[in-house]
């Protein structure tokens, strides 16, 4: 029976099929917007997960905010308090160093780049652990001996000179207002991941250049930068990093402050979560204005088919089967809406991958959730028009014209 109910859905389907296709668009614009946002946050998600790994999540930067907003030089760090934190928190920090970042100018003849330039201090390679294409990365001895030498992007280099492999030529650095000459050593390859590359677009690139080349003895440093060994407890790494800060610097605890790439990667990802569920849910809607026209489509078939429905209980039919067989036409309009609409919302977030040049992400459980609903609906919005056509006298249905 439930089979032949089918086949009855499914020739209604076909025998009016603008009228079927109209009455699913709802479906289809429903469910294909809710798959959409719903994947495009979780490639979202998936994308700024991948940056904070590449980053690293162990990376983190402390800074002293005075209760009363007032800053004296006691609250800022000097070469001397960045070598006895790197002391005091032994192996279970990998890096520490001040990550001086400005913007400047790098020029080599009548040539001129904007790049920014960062500062690397002993063991670089914890802190960016870049992929070297030509030349090498900067050393500990750079560091210590204050080496004037860069390592710089392979685009920059190619602009400047006209090739990439630019080690051993010479550039001068314009930081701030001083000018310096600097030896290239290396030239990394440019490895963003495409969040990263959607986010800079053409904007300047990343050189490095030893702390100790730029660091003096006299600086003064806003924050601290350092790497936590992710072998261990990060919370207890932090909680030991503000503790001694605190006594380091004679403040309280409640004045050393900490932000850390994983827990702005847990904000963010929490952010970007609770976004892509509001919007789809505000998507959703669409659902229950399509399952409003099922309703309605089903209320004309009921009324275009009361003589059949007459035939059908003159001829046995009770009227579990009348109320069965309409539910069933309802729900596979819906159904058919939601596969469409599911084909429709993941080709959008295909296409989007393709043309960005990113991997997306589709979780199978959101979209058989999504087709699940879409039938859930069609059956909530059948149900009246099925129960209307299921209580029609027979003798007055047969009467109908």
């Amino acid at each position: 029976m439930i089979f032949e109910n089918i086949k009855l859905a499914l020739f209604s389907i076909k025998v009016n099929k603008m009228r079927s296709f109209l009455t699913m668009l709802g479906m289809i614009i429903g469910i294909g917007s809710v798959i959409a946002i719903v994947s495009l946050g979780d490639t979202m998600r998936s994308m700024f997960a991948q940056e904070y790994e590449n980053i690293g999540t162990g990376l983190a930067g402390v800074y002293i905010m005075p209760e009363d907003g007032y800053f004296t030089e006691n609250d800022y760090f000097k070469i001397e308090d960045r070598e006895k934190f790197r002391e005091a928190m032994g192996d279970d920090v990998t890096y520490v160093g001040f990550r001086y970042m400005d913007s400047a100018e790098a020029r080599a003849g009548r040539k001129m780049e904007n790049i920014y330039i960062e500062t690397l201090a002993e063991n670089p390679t914890a802190m960016e652990d870049k992929t070297i294409k030509y030349g090498r990365m900067l050393s500990d001895q750079d560091h210590h001996n204050k080496r004037k030498y860069v390592v710089m992007e392979e685009g920059t280099a190619m602009e400047l000179f006209g090739v990439e492999n630019a080690v051993g030529k010479t550039v001068n650095l314009k930081i701030d207002t001083e000018i310096e000459e600097y030896l290239i050593i290396g030239i990394y390859e440019n490895t963003d991941s495409p969040l990263m590359k959607m986010m800079n677009g053409s904007g300047p690139k990343y050189a490095y250049i030893p702390e100790g080349a730029f660091i003096t003895e006299d600086s003064w440093n806003w924050s601290l930068y350092f790497v936590m060994n992710t072998e261990k407890d990060m919370s207890k790494i932090q909680n030991r990093a503000i503790a001694y800060v605190a006594r380091m610097k004679n403040c309280s605890t409640d004045e050393v402050r900490i932000n850390s790439a994983m827990e702005e990667m847990a904000s963010i990802d929490s952010m970007l979560g609770g976004l892509s569920m509001v919007v789809g849910a505000i998507a959703a809607i669409s659902l229950l204005v399509g399952g409003i026209g099922i309703m309605n489509i089903m209320l004309v078939s009921v009324t275009e088919r009361t003589r059949e429905i007459g035939i059908r209980k003159a001829l046995g039919a009770q009227t579990r089967d009348i109320m069965i067989q309409f539910l069933i036409e309802a729900a596979a309009i819906s159904a058919a809406g939601g596969a469409i609409g599911t084909a429709l919302g993941i080709s959008i977030v295909a296409l989007g991958g393709m043309a960005f040049g990113i991997g997306v992400v589709v979780k199978p459980a959101v979209v058989a959730m999504a087709v699940s609903f879409s039938a859930v609906v069609g059956l909530g919005f059948g149900l009246y028009p099925a129960r209307k056509a299921a209580k029609k006298d027979p003798v007055e249905a047969l009467r109908y014209e």
